[in-house]
């Protein structure tokens, strides 16, 4: 049964991204992130992996902290570095873990690698050979980028490449983060043009650090940042560049807050034109930062009612 596809069908979902933490400390927190999500009572969470697929294991404990927790998790699945047998066995375990939901990906490359070093090279095959081997025990999503991938030669491509998973099997489509609110509202009424019926689960990643936001948007997915977001970096600038781990600005502090402020109201700005373009699904990367998401939630008056 495809459960988070019917849900997006009836209602509009709503869900949180998690990352494995990269010391046992922060693996030992987790849970009560996690329980304090919850509370907002989320459709699903989904899990990452490292860049390049690291942290591998640990995302299959944090699948389990999800569970325990009380609600559905997602894998993030990639295409680095997995042979046709590893991909089925991996998949194999998940099910036998209880976890029947993935979100297919080819995978950031690596530093210095060309391609992703397994069987298959795009998402589009990993959907077709996960749908093949398992049928409908998987309920699969897949990424989709409204102002296309940064490896996409365009963005016709790219909506064809779209059309080709839901072809392969594909249940629903998580975007990319896209603060272009014209190019998203562009890109959705393309996709449908182009035949593509899957639910669009769009990603919101708040915005609560300045060095952050710019890294997200620029080191891999040349997202643009709209007029207001640049405003909003330009009056809080921290001198002499935000990356700066001692800069020389004396109201450093006092920016980061201003900013931070700013951010929240953007997020939940932007949230509230997402929900007025009528997309299927909410799904915020949370960073790992319950307070900060539980602030923007609250704040937005998205789950007040539940």
């Amino acid at each position: 049964m495809k459960q988070l596809t019917a849900i997006m069908k009836e209602r509009t979902a709503f869900s949180f991204e998690l990352f494995p933490p990269k010391t046992d400390k922060g693996m030992e927190n987790l849970p009560g992130t996690i329980e304090h999500l919850c509370e907002f009572k989320p459709d699903y969470i989904s899990v990452t992996y490292g860049a390049g697929g690291t942290n591998v294991g640990k995302n299959m404990d944090v699948c389990g902290m999800i569970q325990k927790a009380g609600t559905t998790p997602v894998t993030h699945f990639t295409c680095i570095g997995n042979t046709r047998e590893g991909i089925k066995e991996q998949l194999q375990d998940y099910l036998d873990h209880g976890v029947n939901n993935m979100l297919a990906l080819r995978g950031d490359l690596p530093f210095g690698w060309t391609g992703t070093g397994g069987d298959f090279a795009y998402a589009t095959d990993l959907v077709a050979f996960a749908r093949k081997e398992f049928g409908d025990k998987i309920e699969i999503a897949v990424a989709g980028s409204p102002e296309g991938h940064i490896s996409c030669r365009s963005l016709e491509a790219d909506i064809a490449v779209l059309k080709q998973k839901q072809d392969n099997g594909a249940d629903y489509i998580m975007t990319q983060l896209c603060w272009d609110m014209e190019q998203f509202k562009r890109w959705l009424d393309a996709i449908r043009k182009a035949g593509i019926t899957m639910p669009v689960d769009v990603g919101i990643m708040p915005i609560l650090d300045m060095a952050a936001t710019i890294n997200m948007a620029l080191s891999r997915n040349a997202c643009v940042m709209d007029r207001k977001l640049c405003e909003i970096i330009s009056k809080n600038w921290i001198f002499p560049n935000p990356f700066d781990k001692e800069p020389f600005d004396a109201a450093v502090d006092e920016k980061k807050a201003a900013f931070k402020e700013a951010g929240i109201e953007y997020t939940i700005r932007q949230m509230d034109e997402y929900r007025a373009c009528g997309v299927d699904g909410i799904h915020m990367y949370a960073l790992n930062k319950w307070k900060d998401v539980s602030e923007i939630i609250n704040r937005s008056g998205l789950r007040t009612i539940v």
